[in-house]
């Protein structure tokens, strides 16, 4: 066995005839490759067509790195003329036509970046990091090029914030398939507006069956108008959100217009009203109930809260919706103008509230992308800019698997 086929097996070099190696002092193994059974191929539709000639320009691209040393492939690629295309570069089947560096590279760089810090990538790979960041950005532009949104029957809408001075963008999920399908800057209805008449047709507008947000006034009415045939389902976590902080709101009160004694009562009980019933303990329940000799209107407002508890177990939307009624009635009476408050926002938003009896639809799935997104956010310690971000989202929690868009020849994981 030669060198050349020797160093063609050892580093699994499929696809293509190592000619010679050269070992430079720089620790760089430069390998003269060409085709193997496989060249003068029109780069578009793949036919095998005539040479016209080969260009004196040496090309060279990055492979992955072996034992510190770093891998270079160079190759002339020859000019061929394509009936269907004419005068055009033969492909070569180890990169793309306009890369700098090997299908082999890709993968490992975007396996690499759905797990680690850029920074860490680049170390491994034996790269700048400025240079990771711009072959990043170019794999993942040409690897989703063209991506089309398909069966998207459920969504979720919510914003999140990416960089300082209040910089948000709006993140659009398919909760079926617990993915990021759009990401667009801001969280207004401008924002909103272009993946609806921009990204979808008004054919995949009329298949969405379900949508979920939050109390966001823009989500809402963009929803409202564009997807006709998809009930309105507003995210329960957001409506106990708001419950919440009523109740938080009369605890607030009441410790303003407390004595130091009366204080020594309250203090405490913050957390311990925003549990679930489920979670308490029955020393948490005890202390609670003495609310109703020590501070009646903390006590009002943490019973009221327990009885919205109910709401959601109901399967029947004629009873979750009769109880709802008496509730709102019985918080009315309750002079407690926090819970008023919410009384209000619950009356403004009553059909979305009531479609999650028939639905049982929330924004887990997509609160729990949110936690990734945040963690890729923390991991690089915030971006400067939307692109990168949006590129480092599609690649963790995108709809396509940009790293097995490949060929499945270079994988290197595996």
């Amino acid at each position: 066995m030669t060198g050349c086929k020797t160093i063609r097996k050892l580093l699994r070099l499929k696809g293509l005839k190592v000619v010679a190696a050269t070992f430079k002092q720089d620790k760089r193994l430069l390998l003269t490759v060409k085709p193997h059974k496989n060249g003068c191929r029109c780069p578009e539709c793949g036919r095998r067509c005539r040479i016209v000639r080969t260009r004196t320009e040496l090309r060279m691209w990055r492979d992955v790195s072996v034992c510190s040393w770093s891998v270079w492939l160079q190759y002339r690629p020859r000019e061929i003329v394509c009936p269907t295309h004419g005068r055009v570069s033969e492909d070569t089947p180890w990169a793309d036509p306009y890369a700098r560096v090997t299908y082999r590279f890709e993968h490992l760089m975007l396996s690499y970046c759905q797990i680690m810090t850029q920074k860490a990538a680049a170390t491994l790979l034996r790269v700048s990091s400025s240079t990771l960041s711009d072959l990043l950005h170019r794999s993942i532009t040409r690897l989703r090029a063209g991506h089309r949104i398909h069966g998207l029957r459920t969504i979720g809408i919510d914003e999140i914030s990416y960089c300082k001075g209040h910089k948000y963008a709006t993140l659009v999920y398919d909760l079926d398939r617990a993915c990021v399908v759009w990401v667009g800057a801001g969280k207004g209805r401008e924002s909103i507006d272009v993946f609806f008449n921009a990204v979808l047709t008004p054919h995949q507008r009329d298949q969405i069956r379900w949508a979920c947000c939050d109390m966001s006034e823009a989500y809402i009415g963009a929803i409202r108008d564009h997807c006709l045939n998809a009930p309105l389902v507003l995210d329960r976590f957001h409506i106990v959100k708001a419950l919440n902080t009523a109740v938080d709101e009369v605890r607030k009160e009441q410790w303003r217009l407390a004595s130091r004694t009366e204080r020594h009562a309250l203090k405490g009980l913050r957390w311990l009203l925003y549990r679930h019933s489920s979670t308490r303990s029955r020393a948490d329940s005890r202390t609670l109930k003495a609310l109703e000799q020590g501070n009646r209107r903390i006590y009002r407002a943490w019973r009221l809260k327990d009885e919205f508890e109910q709401f959601w177990e109901y399967s029947a939307p004629w009873a979750a919706e009769r109880f709802i009624q008496r509730w709102m009635t019985s918080a009315l009476k309750s002079r407690l103008e926090p819970l008023r408050q919410f009384v209000n926002t619950l009356r403004n938003h009553y059909a979305g509230v009531l479609a999650f009896i028939g639905s049982r639809l929330t924004n887990a799935i997509a609160e729990g992308l949110n936690r990734v997104v945040k963690i890729v956010k923390n991991r690089a310690s915030g971006f400067r800019n939307l692109a990168a971000f949006t590129d480092m989202i599609y690649l963790t929690v995108g709809d396509v698997n940009i790293p097995a868009q490949i060929p499945a020849t270079f994988h290197t994981l595996r």
